[in-house]
């Protein structure tokens, strides 16, 4: 029997959903009742009435998942999968910011963990996180971990004072302007499209900044026929299996995340067969979280 028969063989035994973000390996996309970015992932895992939830992604996010549905099995089938940025700030840099800026509320990007979420008073998305910055009532906002997408959502709201934690995306890091001005020479017309996690002077040389789904939803409306994607590199397999009469491109290779290729249909059957590696929240650290994220979505996702 081959891997997808047994993977499917096993996620109907243990009653379980397939998460994979928009980054992992085409064939584990392949594999998921869901592909999509960690927050919808997360909401849609949370809907169906599946026991078990195998989160193909990084840690953080199958935390998130964990904290949304306390009552469903997480599993991870690379626990090993981390995230870069979210172990850039921790809960302790947090408090030394919040003492050094006191009173002042604190929007977390999902990209973290779930105590730093907990210490935080609303979260946001890449897609929402003008949205929620705009919605708070006060001048003077912290925003964590992800400094470029600060700087994205400051230039937006002029009026708001962003206290900006010094974290970022390694990978989104790596795409620089000259790499959009390269592609743009080889593929004269198509649009640019780059993630808000970008730097602020790659996001000035593209077309338009858009998270993820913001991404998928742009490219299905455009007449456009060829694009040019600053993002993960795994993103492309999604936009041209749902776009097969489209052409993608990234504006650069070095776009890889190494730690989202990590997961592969041989950890995934692993993960189903041995339900393993569980992912646990403590009751305290969800509850808090939780509440950041309602918060979030009181606002709206925005995608």
């Amino acid at each position: 029997m081959e891997l997808s028969a047994r993977i499917n063989k096993f996620k109907q035994e243990r009653n379980a959903v397939i998460l994979a973000h928009n980054y992992q390996r085409p064939e584990v996309q392949d594999s998921a009742d869901f592909v999509g970015d960690s927050l919808g992932l997360s909401l849609a895992a949370s809907r169906t009435g599946a026991k078990v939830i195998v989160f193909c992604g990084v840690n953080f996010m199958a935390e998130t998942a964990a904290i949304i549905s306390p009552d469903k099995l997480v599993l991870m089938p690379d626990p090993n999968a981390g995230c870069p940025m979210a172990d850039m700030i921790t809960v302790e840099k947090l408090k030394e910011l919040k003492v050094g800026y006191p009173g002042r509320p604190v929007v977390c990007y999902v990209n973290s963990g779930a105590a730093v979420k907990a210490e935080s008073d609303i979260c946001c998305t890449s897609a929402n996180a003008v949205g929620v910055v705009r919605s708070l009532p006060d001048k003077e906002i912290i925003f964590i971990p992800d400094k470029f997408l600060g700087q994205f959502v400051q230039n937006k709201l002029p009026e708001k004072k962003l206290i900006l934690f010094n974290g970022y995306c390694p990978t989104h890091a790596r795409i620089l302007p000259e790499h959009v001005a390269r592609a743009k020479a080889a593929h004269p017309g198509a649009p640019v499209l780059v993630h808000p996690e970008c730097r602020p002077a790659t996001i000035a040389a593209a077309d338009a900044a858009l998270s993820t789904e913001g991404m998928a939803r742009f490219v299905k409306e455009s007449p456009a026929g060829e694009f040019l994607i600053g993002t993960e590199t795994g993103m492309i397999y999604r936009l041209q299996k749902e776009n097969p009469g489209k052409k993608f491109y990234p504006v650069t290779e070095l776009a890889g995340c190494p730690n989202m290729k990590l997961t592969t249909l041989e950890k995934v059957l692993w993960s189903l067969a041995e339900l393993k590696t569980e992912i646990k929240v403590s009751k305290e650290i969800a509850d808090k979280a939780r509440a950041a994220i309602a918060r979030m979505l009181e606002v709206g996702r925005q995608d």
